[in-house]
């Protein structure tokens, strides 16, 4: 298994690799004997399991970052446009009006 202290996870699904493998790793060192290398063991998943958590965090940040600069592009444009954007909303929800009572029927 990889080691990955110094290295930081690119997207979600590596991030919630990481953590499985923390995990796995974990539930192997408590089904197995106590030695004189568990402290050294429980000390690198505890690096480990900071680390993770350290990108967890960053990840939630930057995409909370992206959501409210997204809603604020959105809340911009509708007011820039209120006449065309509440056309658009219109339209939208009588398409999907029609596609739903279709599908009932």
């Amino acid at each position: 298994m990889k080691n990955n202290n110094d290295s930081t996870a690119q997207t979600p699904q590596d991030l919630v690799n990481d953590l499985h493998a923390l995990v796995a790793e974990a539930e192997k060192m408590m089904g197995g004997a106590i030695t004189e290398h568990t402290g050294d063991a429980l000390g690198a998943l505890r690096t480990r399991f900071d680390a993770a958590q350290e990108r967890l965090g960053d990840l939630y940040e930057g995409t909370r970052k992206k959501v409210v600069a997204g809603a604020k592009c959105a809340d911009a444009t509708i007011r820039a446009n209120p006449y065309q954007s509440l056309a658009i909303a219109a339209g939208v929800g009588l398409l999907i009006g029609v596609l739903l009572g279709r599908r009932t029927k």
